[in-house]
């Protein structure tokens, strides 16, 4: 069996593996990283084999670490990619080349139901009832969405949400708050089953799931990095940030993954700073009075519609990925109609933390 992990930024690792009797008989690590001493490589195949089939990543990466020594030079590669390649070598977890995506870009929704149809999506996906998908937003009115854990009277200022007639909602996952008028941001869902990210660690899969747009940004001319733990960025400035929610769910697939990024295309920087009272902290923070106009790396960088920017987003997807067109369900709608009466368009979800 032969299992592969490309690390972001980084190299290739590969894991050829036999099994037998629920251990692994033989391993053999290849790829096209840096690795001194020599001989190190054959430690590392040795101190794998024998180990049972089921081991975690966090075994098998302590025994590569210790197998290499401290004196060993991993480059483009850790101890933690040769355990993940060995984990999907074995089937325990998979790659982007074991799924076909599905990708869903529809028609504007109302803020309380976008949120709704995150968690909809996402567990439809635990379930087994949807195949990995990646969805387009597109917002049906101005909106601030604050991480789960904000406090809402920390972030927000009312008088100026209402002045500018903005719909403030709370999402499942955590982070920061992100300021939202139609037409201006670019905002994208992930919904993918939990074995895929399987032997990441949080911080390691934000980068994983954003190598792809990384990649589009770039044939964009946009010379776009991540920028740990949730930052995609660019020499000119900060493009958007991400954030993330794990269902848990105990079956073959390991549960999903809900990883959603909210990128900047022409904010009024103004207006943000008058809706969102941390926002006004940072600036301060940054010995900073005042903000430009507009926050428009994706415009000002591309020069493109952002309608043509989703376009070329979409396409560098299908290129890399294998993936078919598709839809939000009749059952997935209504289940997230019901979150929403149940939990995102409460006040008890809203100012669960006040």
């Amino acid at each position: 069996m032969r299992g592969e992990y490309k690390v972001p930024g980084g190299k290739l690792v590969a894991a050829e593996v036999d099994v037998s009797d629920g251990s692994l008989n033989s391993v053999h690590i290849s790829g096209d990283f840096f690795l001194e001493p020599d001989d190190a490589l054959d430690r590392i195949d040795r101190a794998l084999t024998g180990l049972p089939e089921d081991s975690s990543v966090d075994r098998m990466s302590a025994l590569v670490q210790a197998a290499v020594g401290p004196d060993a030079h991993l480059i483009g590669f850790d101890a933690d990619a040769v355990a993940i390649a060995v984990r999907r070598a074995v089937g325990r977890a998979t790659s982007w080349a074991d799924h076909t995506f599905e990708i869903v870009h529809g028609a504007a929704e109302r803020p309380e139901l976008q949120m709704a149809l995150d968690q909809a999506l996402t567990e439809s996906v635990a379930a087994g009832t949807r195949a990995p998908t990646l969805r387009i937003w597109e917002w049906e009115r101005n909106a601030v969405v604050i991480g789960s854990f904000q406090s809402y009277r920390n972030e927000i200022d009312d008088a100026a949400s209402q002045k500018y007639d903005v719909t403030v909602v709370r999402r499942i996952s955590g982070g920061g708050a992100m300021f939202i008028e139609p037409g201006n941001t670019i905002t994208y869902s992930l919904y993918v089953p939990g074995s895929l990210v399987e032997g990441l660690s949080f911080e390691r899969s934000y980068a994983f799931l954003d190598d792809w747009v990384l990649g589009a940004l770039k044939e964009l001319g946009i010379d776009a990095h991540y920028a740990p733990l949730n930052d995609i960025t660019s020499p000119i400035g900060k493009i958007g940030g991400a954030a993330q929610k794990r269902l848990a769910v105990q079956n073959k697939l390991g549960g999903a993954v809900l990883h959603h990024v909210t990128m900047s295309y022409d904010i009024d920087a103004a207006k943000m700073l008058r809706v969102l009272r941390i926002g006004r902290e940072k600036l301060s923070d940054k010995g900073t009075t005042s903000a430009n106009k507009r926050v428009d790396p994706l415009r000002s960088q591309t020069g493109m519609s952002r309608a043509d920017v989703i376009e070329a987003l979409k396409d560098h997807f299908r290129k890399r990925y294998a993936t078919v067109d598709g839809k939000i369900t009749d059952a997935e709608r209504a289940r997230a109609e019901a979150l929403v009466t149940e939990k995102f368009g409460t006040d008890e979800w809203l100012h669960r933390v006040p």
